[in-house]
């Protein structure tokens, strides 16, 4: 799958996407899927938005290409920027003359110890367009650790957001680096870490965050001790404030979404969720993208040539597997409050180029990342706690049971 980010409202990850956030891919339940999920990487079929480096590569130098390349029609948009700093930096570049190529600038140079995304979307010589969107890391030095985070310095998110770590090596001495990130609001509330293997390190408060919160996360990793001879960079303090609540409610039985804000309700909206043999997760799932289009492609996780659409829009992540609610422009209107017809994902109307007059145009636009939408219902198991940001899916006490620190 490939994606065009829209970034104007989304206050997304400050460090790393969740493509590449979560080691341990969940299946492949998600309709919405492609390269940026699959171990291998491969390429999708008729793909022609050519990046290097390729999504996901480590270790990347300064020295090292970096490329967009389209072999006809033009660039429409190219984004490079690095996303784990106190804001988000762009990557200053240029197109080619003949719109084919875009490269950075001659004297602009990627950042050690960095996360970028790459988001472009081109359009072919008869007019279609088609998004892509990928992510690599900068060389980090030797015997030194880092943790990726999201979500961004200063943005404002849903009550639902988890303050997610994810450290580029092995955490043997778990307590030491928990005990070394400290997550506090104003209005103050308990907040607990709960680790996912030896690299993810999650936060969140009992309840949902109430609006209005501001939160604010020191790392103070610096020369903390991870494993042996492996030693922290990083010293800073970020914040992001809580918006609006606003909780949606997917019954794939009723074909129905209940959008509730503040816990009023606001809309219940037609939908369609996964079909029979390619059932949705059941559970809370936790919106940490928002993708204005992006491409599905089902040859990339064992779904065949069953679909490949390069233009989906309003498109908003909920799983690291691929779990998307999305609009659809390709299903009669009739689907959507009648039947269950997706790969996995939950669907609502829309028309071919996007429109906020629809369903899913006007609740894209008004949803944040960090919001929650749970699904019940439907013929499937309980979304994973470690895919995506399904961590409210833990009871109190089996969130602090996976705390490394005592209290």
């Amino acid at each position: 799958m490939t994606h065009v980010l829209k970034r104007a409202r989304t206050g997304v990850a400050a460090v790393l996407t969740w493509a590449g956030l979560m080691a341990g891919l969940a299946g492949l339940t998600g309709c919405t899927v492609g390269e940026t999920f699959t171990e291998s990487k491969s390429r999708a079929p008729g793909d022609t938005i050519r990046i290097s480096p390729e999504d996901g590569a480590r270790n990347i130098k300064r020295g090292d290409r970096i490329e967009v390349r389209i072999p006809d029609g033009r660039l429409e948009r190219v984004d490079v920027a690095r996303v784990d700093g106190a804001q988000r930096t762009k990557l200053p570049g240029r197109t080619s003359d003949d719109g084919l190529v875009w490269s950075p600038e001659a004297e602009a140079r990627v950042e050690l110890a960095a996360k970028y995304s790459v988001d472009v979307v081109a359009v072919d010589g008869e007019g279609r367009r088609s998004a892509r969107h990928s992510t690599f890391t900068t060389a980090v030095p030797k015997h030194r650790f880092i943790g990726y985070f999201q979500p961004e310095n200063r943005s404002t998110v849903g009550t639902g957001m988890i303050v997610s770590f994810d450290f580029n090596r092995r955490i043997e001495n778990r307590a030491a680096v928990q005990r070394a990130v400290r997550v506090t609001s104003d209005p103050p509330v308990e907040v607990v870490g709960h680790w996912f293997g030896d690299r993810r390190l999650d936060f969140r408060p009992r309840e949902y965050w109430k609006p209005g919160t501001r939160v604010t996360i020191e790392l103070r990793l610096r020369d903390v001790q991870a494993a042996p001879g492996v030693f922290g960079i990083q010293e800073k303090t970020v914040a992001f404030t809580v918006g609006r609540s606003q909780v949606s409610l997917v019954d794939a039985e009723k074909h129905t979404m209940e959008v509730r804000r503040d816990g009023a309700l606001v809309s219940t909206v037609p939908i369609t969720a996964g079909a029979p043999k390619t059932t949705t997760y059941n559970g809370k799932m936790v919106v940490t993208e928002l993708y204005d289009v992006t491409r599905m492609n089902g040859a990339t996780v064992g779904f065949g040539g069953e679909y490949d659409i390069k233009d989906v829009p309003h498109a908003l992540r909920l799983t690291t597997s691929g779990t998307f609610l999305h609009g659809n422009y390709w299903a009669s209107p009739d689907t959507f409050g009648s039947d269950n017809v997706s790969h996995g994902c939950v669907g609502l109307r829309d028309v071919k180029g996007g429109s906020s007059d629809t369903p899913a145009g006007w609740f894209f636009d008004r949803t944040l990342v960090g919001d929650v939408v749970e699904v019940v219902n439907s013929r499937d198991k309980t979304v994973a706690p470690d895919n995506g940001l399904g961590g409210w899916n833990l009871d109190w006490p089996e969130w602090k049971a996976g705390s490394a620190v005592a209290g």
